[in-house]
């Protein structure tokens, strides 16, 4: 029973009974029946008033409940002209304008924390209360290669590829670093905040890829300029002296000469063979900025085809070119663009050995290119060192060239990426878009 149906009942049995008596004074004492009346009325008077006073403060505080629980911080109470009830007005009021003021607070922090996130270069993902993944952002889903829809519910361990090795045992304390396709490197960072007194956690994901890649550029083109700088200086002196040396032959016993001849030719030839061998690792400390201009790539990858195709009948070894007769005219600085190419199409041959085919094809919209060989594909410990320096899967090779197309396509601000395929083709692709 309310409050207020108590207080009613109370007034309806206390006014029954003085009407009772107002009825015995009406025959017996007509001047106390006129009191009686005169009271009564007073105390009807008298009961609205506190009716008034009391119950609708009560409805006033039933009404600003109602407005709280409902989460609507806009109702407000005009004074009422009884003191203790303005009183209590100003601190309902009070309280709407400050729980307004903090709800309109956390609203902008959260706003412009979510507005941080989703424009943060770092991949962030947030997990819910059984750690699976509830929301990511932008550079989450490009790091990871799949839309926010195919993540989200997913544990991070269940992730494709490397990822869900490499998040199923991260903790607060080790962050992990992953390198994808020998080109991309991460690092992620767990961690965990509160939301409702419970605990949450979130994966941070950093791209090392142009750091690390400049720290590489930094050391070893110190060490190749040092040693470029003593092998050329040494050199020339030797080449110089053992030329100087020529002049000693007539000198000699006729049957001695053809063995000294032989045997500066042979010196002079290999301080030679050392020099160019230098000169190669030298370019890719001095690769100059690229200088654009307007170039037909269709016409830049038949070039290239021609000029291999010796080679590739030799290994009976078939070109496939899916590209169309019109021009495809892109801006990028042909020489250094050609010598990417030119590499990856190597790589393609000596990648197949003898008796394979290659894939060219492009595309308009993106501007792509994409190189296929159906020969052996790439090892997961051959993928993780792709595009590393000096690293190379042949016996005599210097492991540049991979390390030179790095730099040029780089350097252009095209995407690229060099992949095994589900269908056992090893694919070199490349999106010609800064």
């Amino acid at each position: 029973m309310t409050l207020r149906t108590q207080f009613l009942l109370f007034v309806t049995l206390i006014h029954a009974v003085l009407i009772a008596l107002a009825a015995q004074l009406r025959t017996t004492n007509p001047t106390l029946f006129v009191a009686s009346e005169a009271l009564l009325l007073a105390s009807i008077y008298l009961t609205v008033r506190l009716y008034r006073g009391f119950v609708r403060p009560f409805q006033l505080i039933a009404a600003g409940t109602a407005a709280i629980q409902a989460k609507d911080f806009s109702m407000k109470f005009v004074p009422v002209g009884q003191r203790e009830m303005d009183q209590l007005i100003d601190v309902y009021n009070h309280m709407i304008d400050e729980l307004r003021q903090e709800r309109v607070s956390q609203h902008e922090k959260s706003f412009l924390l979510e507005r941080l996130i989703e424009a943060s270069p770092a991949g962030v993902l947030i997990m819910d209360f059984e750690g699976r993944i509830d929301s990511v952002n932008s550079a989450a889903e490009r790091f990871l290669g799949q839309p926010a829809q195919a993540l989200l519910g997913q544990l991070p361990a269940a992730l494709p590829g490397a990822w869900g090795p490499a998040l199923a045992n991260l903790t607060e304390k080790q962050p992990q670093s992953l390198r994808l396709s020998g080109l991309q490197t991460y690092r992620a960072h767990a961690a965990h905040f509160f939301d409702r007194g419970f605990t949450r956690r979130f994966i941070l994901l950093e791209e090392l890829t142009q750091e690390l890649i400049q720290q590489e550029k930094q050391s070893y083109g110190k060490l190749i300029r040092m040693m470029s700088h003593e092998i050329n200086n040494s050199i020339g002196a030797i080449n110089s002296i053992l030329h100087s040396f020529e002049h000693y032959r007539p000198q000699l016993h006729p049957a001695d000469q053809p063995d000294f001849a032989q045997a500066l030719d042979v010196s002079i030839a290999r301080n030679t063979q050392l020099a160019n061998f230098i000169a190669n690792f030298a370019r890719l400390v001095r690769l100059p900025a690229p200088v654009p201009q307007p170039t037909d790539v269709h016409a830049l990858l038949r070039g290239i085809c021609r000029l291999l195709q010796p080679q590739s009948e030799e290994r009976h070894i078939r070109w496939h070119l899916d590209i169309p007769e019109t021009p495809l005219l892109l801006h990028f600085d042909a020489q250094q663009l050609e010598q990417a190419l030119l590499n990856i199409a190597k790589n393609a041959l000596e990648a197949i050995g003898h008796d394979g085919n290659i894939w060219v094809r492009t595309t308009a919209q993106p501007p792509t290119v994409t190189i296929e060989n159906d020969g052996p594909g790439l090892t997961p410990e051959i993928s993780q060192r792709l595009f590393t320096p000096f690293f190379s899967t042949k016996r005599d090779g210097q492991g540049i060239g991979l390390t030179l197309v790095r730099d040029i396509l780089q350097a252009h601000g095209f995407r690229f990426q060099l992949t095994t395929q589900k269908d056992q083709r090893t694919a070199f692709f490349i999106e010609m878009t800064s």
